[in-house]
């Protein structure tokens, strides 16, 4: 018989804050939300990172949707990956009914629709305000890693972006990169072997197969200009609740590399141009993957670990990072090591490869008096989670089976006109959408290309002309009269010659005086 009044009070005590907080929902002793055990998420410690995790319709993205508009609402702004279209909704207050009454009379929250400022982000044509970043962004070993290219080939990236800085050749987009590319081994072969060394022919033609790879699942639309200005996912709203950005990726689900490169370019810019913050009240920004495995799906060795070193060192910049997702080994251990909030929704036993993972995962949370840990990761009912996060002072929290708090704001997916109206009253959609295609390194070399074709025909003219008049003097010379008359004009020219030179002084008659 577990002791309620000592459960009550390890709940009361793990979960106590002296500052600001989240409320999510309540804890469950047997099955039943106990009102007084209230789960809270203190403000101070969600730039720690969290995963929330779960099997298919057990909640977990309405889970993200409610940890996200508490964020916003408390001043945090989030941003947030939408792979299907779910988070939308957060723009529109929600709507009560007898479930919801139920859902909050049981865990002792009151039910207030809300809803959070949004702005729509995109990486393709979808609707919205345009996310794009240039290669020369990236820099030589970022574009490397992306590409998963070994030693020899990140060198030649690294020759090409010096060889654009030199020269000032702009690289905005993958048609700059590949004109340069083509240039190192075509017409600027030789310059480049001179002054940057040998390149191998081999190599450059893997580059490229890399590149064109990228370009099949839509690269070419996120590299150019304008390049997304990482400040604009840190604003408030006139009321100082943060802003939910909102990037829709519904069509993107197939594109896992061109996914897991737009987040590695994001979470490095956030990196480089935040300012050390420490240890804040709250953190600036929140950032929300859901299906997070497409991140690491298909991504080089080279990728995953540059996303992990950023993941491990972007908490001193005060943003946390969120990961959502069916399993929790769809994310890499070190990774998870990071994590201080762990959200795990009910997961399907159906093999004995199933049973066996749901025992590992129940070990990577604390052990617990009062609950089977491996026995409630099967039998938990929708919209409630197993939870353990920090307190205050960074200390995990008492493992908690919460009976969650339903969303502020609306489930489900916005219509086009809702979407287009938020879109059309965006204060930076009209400034991304904006289309430049400046003069960079493709349209440098290609005006180059065209001058040297045209100076081709002028040559071609002289060496024809040249051609004909030696085609006129071989034939003169055919003629015997003529090569008489030639030998006999020669001989008259070199004693001419030879007179003037050696045989002024020389009194001889000759016929010349």
């Amino acid at each position: 018989m577990v002791d309620s009044t000592k459960f009550l009070q390890s709940i009361t005590d793990g979960y106590s804050t002296k500052g600001d907080y989240i409320l999510l929902g309540s804890a469950m002793l047997d099955g039943v939300p106990q009102k007084e055990a209230q789960v809270k998420l203190p403000l101070k410690t969600l730039n720690r990172h969290g995963l929330i995790a779960g099997a298919t319709g057990t909640g977990k993205t309405v889970t993200l949707q409610i940890i996200a508009e508490n964020m916003c609402a408390k001043g945090i702004p989030v941003l947030m990956m939408d792979l299907k279209g779910d988070l939308s909704g957060i723009a529109k207050a929600g709507v009560t009914n007898p479930k919801i009454e139920e859902r909050h009379n049981a865990i002792g929250i009151p039910f207030v629709p809300n809803s959070s400022s949004v702005e729509f982000l995109t990486l393709s044509k979808e609707i919205g305000a345009r996310l794009r970043a240039t290669v020369s962004e990236f820099g030589p070993v970022l574009f490397s890693k992306m590409l998963n290219l070994n030693d020899t080939q990140s060198g030649i990236v690294a020759i090409i972006f010096k060889y654009a800085d030199d020269k000032q050749l702009p690289l905005l987009d993958l048609k700059d990169f590949k004109s340069l590319l083509n240039h190192l081994t075509g017409d600027g072969k030789a310059e480049i072997q001179k002054n940057y060394g040998n390149v191998s022919s081999a190599s450059t033609g893997t580059i490229l197969r890399a590149i064109i790879e990228l370009e099949s699942q839509g690269a070419e639309v996120f590299f150019g200009e304008r390049s997304f200005e990482v400040s604009d996912l840190v604003r408030l709203d006139a009321y100082g609740r943060g802003i939910a950005s909102i990037v829709r990726l519904t069509d993107i689900q197939d594109k896992p590399k061109l996914f897991s490169t737009f987040m590695l370019c994001l979470l490095a810019e956030i990196y480089q141009s935040f300012p050390e913050a420490g240890d804040l009240e709250k953190p600036k920004l929140c950032v929300f993957i859901d299906e997070a495995h497409l991140i690491f799906k298909e991504a080089s060795d080279a990728l995953i670990d540059q996303i992990e070193s950023i993941i491990k060192l972007i908490r001193s910049k005060g943003v946390g990072i969120y990961f959502c997702t069916q399993n929790p080994y769809d994310i890499p251990e070190a990774v998870l090591s990071q994590l201080g909030l762990k959200v795990q929704h009910a997961l399907r036993a159906f093999t004995e490869k199933d049973r066996k993972a749901i025992k590992k995962t129940a070990e990577n949370y604390p052990i617990s008096e009062f609950y089977k840990t491996d026995e409630l990761l099967t039998s938990i009912g929708i919209g409630q989670a197993l939870i353990s996060a920090l307190n205050e002072k960074g200390i995990p929290t008492p493992l908690a089976t919460t009976h969650l708090r339903a969303p502020m704001s609306r489930i489900g997916v916005l219509s086009l006109d809702e979407i287009q109206s938020i879109v059309s009253a965006s204060s930076i959609a009209a400034k991304y959408n904006e289309v430049i295609d400046r003069e960079s390194a493709f349209e440098i070399l290609s005006k180059k290309i065209k001058e040297v074709e045209a100076e081709e025909p002028v040559e071609k003219t002289k060496t024809k002309s040249q051609k004909e008049e030696k085609s006129t003097l071989e034939k003169l010379s055919e003629n015997t009269m003529v090569r008489q008359v030639g030998r006999t004009v020669m001989k008259e020219v070199a004693r001419g010659l030879l007179g003037v030179l050696g045989l002024g002084g020389n009194k001889k008659k000759s016929g010349w005086f």
